[in-house]
């Protein structure tokens, strides 16, 4: 219909819009196609995908929701939001799944074709939401998304069934124009994704264009917003998640240190992206093997090593638990090796498509013997990059396995990255032993393979079938120095104390621990690892905001701490460690350091909110000031769509 009341345009700072919808309806393609538009036009942003572990779960199934969360703004974004402005939601069961985390006064659009009797039975309503005052707290618009599609695509040769799975097009275009956000890009999208099927494609093209016009001419909305961009340094950008961040870094990192790289993989949730960008970059001198089994991708992997390539493998917890041996292998060989594990929510399947940080200790400790590796983790999708760079340093290095630790929130979302120069990149410096470094009884040359660097303690890389550098290979226990067979005591103690000795070397050259305290006046200190870093950066910045003085750290290198790390807690009266696991982190840093670190954590398969973060942080601060709680938001001054709004 025709519009009565003029359009008009409000500016707004930041807003958070979650969409939501059966397993089957396309919302995280729909906020994908949402989020690469907004990165186009240079907001930053961070998202939140969350979808069922099932292929495809119970449709109209509360366990079948599937969501996609963006929080976009025009200034610096740290997290996906604590909670939606906007809830799309495509079913009865994405309301139900979902209202809780919306705030009274938040927009809602619902597809109201999607309500009828047999839906709202599955979702839980005794009757309609749409139409009742279920919803009197918020601002609903229940719009027929899946009716309005079918007409305007009545005109093609599909069948209501293809018609109706258009609806998400429609809805994104809705979207765009009550946000502003381009089509170009989804255009371009769609046309690559059905370029053999040129029916879908006019039909889905359509979709999007109807609903985009259906928000310039309805009644229904009278307003359109528009985010600024945000101040960004200047280059070129491009949106990255968590899992493509990490499989460029592993390439970059190979083409630095001019080796091939080899990724032995089994394909597992949420992983399996790494192993699938990897695939497709085969130019660039990367080779992809999917095994058999979780065990034969990281067999493939060392024997890369091995051979003189970069061996890489990529899983998460469960896979890593049967990966433990060859690790332990990887250690007694003393070879490069790379174990990217994306963390999610265990044990044993647990929850596959939900994160976690609880592999810590076991990528620490979970192998048999005397075995330490380094271990280090990103703080965020683009820091995926330089950590895996960073990852495959240490290994060439050290000769020695690395485990990164990623997990199911950094994968999976996504956030602007700006494209390094090759210029700024760092070197990864390789060498191979190509000559004799010994000399035997009779004084002629020889090649002893564990005579050590003395600097890094690491021992020489052989690239097999070397004149003169023949050398044992294996898990036996090898002698000091020449590397035969041993089975000495003394042997055993000192060769074991050397291969600590080779990682505790690590922390000469990662730099100290960073400590963020701008008044110098904090007494609490706020320590954080892997992915808790937007939601602590976020609490601590709201808490500063409000005159409270709060330091912060975060912890890129688990193994070997760096070395101010003993320093640093000991600084501050109190030391709050939020993680997404029951304490890991906490604990060792409590055994090595004899400092009452408190933990908060959190095992929900979701990332924590930065408002707990702000309740928790407040309260150790009034623990060591006296002071009153302090209740404070995470919201910086500003406008925010609230109420009316949409």
């Amino acid at each position: 219909m025709t519009t009565t009341t003029p359009k008009t345009v409000e500016h707004l700072d930041r807003v958070v819009i979650r969409f939501a919808g059966d397993s089957g309806d396309g919302m995280q393609l729909t906020g994908d196609r949402f989020t690469s538009a907004t990165a186009v036009l240079g907001n930053d942003l961070s998202t939140l995908p969350n979808f069922p572990a099932e292929i495809r779960a119970p449709q109209g199934t509360l366990p079948g929701v599937s969501s996609f969360q963006l929080h976009f703004a025009d200034h610096d974004v740290l997290t996906p939001g604590d909670s939606p402005d906007v809830l799309v939601a495509m079913n009865p069961a994405a309301l139900a799944a979902n209202l809780r985390d919306l705030p009274r006064g938040g927009t809602i659009i619902a597809d109201s074709d999607a309500f009828g009797s047999r839906a709202l039975v599955k979702a839980g309503y005794a009757g309609n939401p749409l139409e009742d005052d279920t919803l009197a707290s918020w601002h609903v618009h229940g719009l027929p998304l899946t009716s309005m599609t079918v007409t305007a695509l009545a005109d093609f040769d599909l069948t209501r069934k293809e018609k109706e799975r258009a609806k998400n097009m429609f809805a994104l275009g809705l979207l765009s124009w009550l946000y502003t956000r381009p089509l170009e890009g989804t255009r371009a999208f769609l046309s690559a994704k059905f370029a053999k099927k040129p029916e879908l494609l006019r039909a889905n093209l359509t979709a999007l264009d109807t609903g985009y016009h259906y928000g310039e001419t309805t009644e229904d909305f009278v307003v359109s917003y528009e985010i600024a961009p945000a101040p960004m340094p200047a280059g070129r950008y491009r949106n990255i998640t968590g899992n493509t961040a990490t499989a460029y870094g592993l390439t970059t990192a190979a083409h630095r240190s001019g080796l091939p790289l080899v990724l032995g993989s089994y394909p597992i949730t949420p992983a399996s992206d790494i192993l699938h960008t990897l695939s497709g970059l085969k130019r660039h001198g990367v080779t992809t093997i999917q095994a058999e089994d979780e065990i034969a991708g990281i067999g493939i992997a060392l024997g890369a090593s091995f051979g003189g390539a970069l061996g890489v493998t990529t899983t998460s917890g469960p896979g890593l638990a049967l990966k433990s041996e060859i690790i332990g292998l990887g250690v007694s060989t003393e070879l490069p090796l790379v174990v990217v594990d994306v963390q999610r929510g265990g044990p044993s399947t647990g929850l596959p498509t939900k994160t976690e940080q609880a592999d810590l200790l076991q990528a620490l400790f979970g192998r048999n013997g005397e075995a330490p590796v380094a271990v280090v983790a990103p703080a965020s999708p683009a820091d995926c990059f330089d950590v895996a760079i960073e990852a495959v340093r240490i290994a060439t290095t050290y000769r020695t396995p690395v485990l990164l630790l990623s997990d199911g929130y950094l994968a999976n979302g996504s956030e602007p990255w700006r494209i390094p120069e090759i210029g700024d990149l760092p070197e990864v410096p390789v060498e191979f032993a190509t000559e004799p470094n010994a000399t035997d009884a009779k004084g002629n040359p020889t090649f002893h393979p564990f005579v050590r660097d003395e600097e890094t303690l690491a021992r020489p890389w052989v690239k097999p079938g070397t004149a003169g550098l023949e050398h044992r290979i294996g898990g036996i226990e090898k002698a000091d120095g020449t590397g035969n067979i041993s089975y000495d005591p003394e042997n055993h103690d000192r060769m074991t104390r050397l291969r600590a000795a080779k990682i505790a070397r690590i922390a000469d050259t990662i730099g100290d621990l960073e400590v963020d305290d701008p008044s110098e006046s904090a007494d609490v200190l706020v320590l954080g690892w892997g992915s808790t870093f937007g939601p602590i950066s976020a609490a601590v910045r709201t808490l500063r905001a409000s005159g409270i003085p709060v330091a912060q750290a975060h912890l890129r290198h688990l193994s070997p701490l760096p070395a101010n790390t003993g320093d640093v807690l000991r600084a501050y009266s109190r030391v709050v460690v939020p993680e997404m696991n029951l304490g890991q982190l906490a604990f060792l840093l409590r055994g090595r350091f004899l400092v009452d670190v408190r933990s908060h954590t959190a095992v929900r398969g979701l990332p924590f909110t930065s408002t707990e973060l702000v309740d928790v942080i407040a309260a150790a601060v009034a623990e060591t000031t006296g002071a009153d709680d302090h209740d404070a938001s995470d919201e910086p001054a500003g406008s925010r769509q609230r109420g009316d709004s949409a």
